[in-house]
């Protein structure tokens, strides 16, 4: 990844107040680009967007991927060379009480989006930011190629199957690699594992789950202690995204899927996530397991094979787990300490941009 790319770079993202989206501004933000942000509101208090006031560096506009007038309007105004898709309905639970929301979001979000882009000329890349759920998961122990199956048991994994069919559906009506020197786009989209850092504050994630708890001194029920997930540090696949955008601005045939996961060392139990945050946190901090309470289908064992980004881009996780988990946990603490966010998190993203090129 080189950051002297991106100084002046005009970068359209959706999603921005999110929280890997926030995380995606301010690194943008810290290399020099023109970032205009696309999103609704922050949906958490508190948030990392306004933790690290990001709405006084950058353009933003609140408003919904449902509205197809209003993102392609925005998109038109801002004139981008690179679109960045983060919105959405991310979180799995939540899709079986919203289903509708989670495809008119993920889904027709994603068209919205794509034929934004037909009609903005500027744009040279988009990267359509997925999921490792959009995968037909058979719960075996091989980790998933990109030329595996779409599926999804649950409105959110096949909600994420189908935005993948959808930006390959535009990617050959629209953008097709063969006639890329009439219409000068790359279209890809960007699978990750289940990321982990600081500022996440959504509900029914075990991190977030935690830090709330542990916070407050309680301790935090576990519903899936035995469950399988390839973890990673929220700046992994960021950079990912990043290198992928970079490389398809240059070179024509970096098109299509890629996948963005953790080492196969750190696909772990997340009772081994669960004894390693209350290790770190300390102060007297426990879990205790909900098994029980299980109530809807989450997957038990679901890996990645990054052997494409790794061969083709030169992409690869940078932070082992235990390292991932020591930044995650310190980022909490000193939030909950009355620290500085902001500069929390752009020392932890200039610690990880020295590994790039290492």
């Amino acid at each position: 990844m080189a950051v002297a790319f991106w100084k002046s770079k005009r970068v359209f993202l959706t999603g921005h107040t999110g929280f890997k989206g926030s995380w995606l501004s301010l690194w943008l933000l810290s290399m020099g680009a023109e970032v205009s942000g696309y999103s609704l509101a922050p949906s958490t208090n508190p948030n990392l967007y306004t933790a690290i006031a990001l709405d006084k560096d950058m353009a933003s506009t609140i408003a919904d991927v449902r509205d197809a007038e209003a993102i392609e309007r925005a998109m038109r105004s801002f004139r981008p060379e690179i679109v960045i898709h983060m919105a959405a309905q991310p979180l799995v639970r939540y899709s079986y009480e919203v289903p509708i929301e989670t495809y008119a979001t993920n889904v027709m979000g994603t068209v919205h989006l794509l034929n934004a882009v037909r009609h903005t000329p500027e744009v040279r890349v988009v990267v359509n930011v997925t999921s490792d759920k959009c995968y037909e998961n058979r719960e075996w122990v091989w980790p998933y190629r990109e030329d595996e199956a779409m599926g999804g048991h649950d409105p959110y994994s096949s909600s994420k199957g189908c935005a993948e069919l959808v930006t390959s559906a535009f990617r050959r009506s629209y953008f097709h690699p063969d006639k890329y020197s009439e219409h000068k786009v790359a279209i890809t989209s960007g699978r990750a594992g289940n990321v982990i850092g600081g500022g996440d504050w959504a509900l029914d994630r075990i991190v977030p789950d935690m830090a709330r708890s542990f916070s407050a001194g309680k301790p935090v029920i576990i519903r899936n202690p035995r469950a399988v997930r390839p973890w990673q540090h929220v700046l992994e696949p960021l950079s990912g995204y990043l290198t992928l955008a970079e490389r398809s601005f240059a070179d024509a045939s970096i098109t299509g899927a890629w996948n963005f996961g953790p080492s196969e060392s750190d696909s772990q139990p997340v009772r081994y996530l669960a004894d390693s945050i209350v290790k770190l946190w300390g102060n007297g901090a426990t879990w205790e397991s909900g098994e029980n309470e299980q109530t809807v289908h989450e997957a038990h064992l679901l890996n990645l094979d990054s052997s494409k980004a790794r061969t083709l881009l030169g992409w690869r996780p940078r932070w082992r787990l235990d390292e991932a988990l020591a930044n995650t946990v310190g980022w909490y603490r000193e939030y909950y300490d009355g620290g500085d966010a902001r500069a929390v998190s752009l020392n932890q993203i200039k610690d990880y941009s020295s590994r790039l090129s290492a």
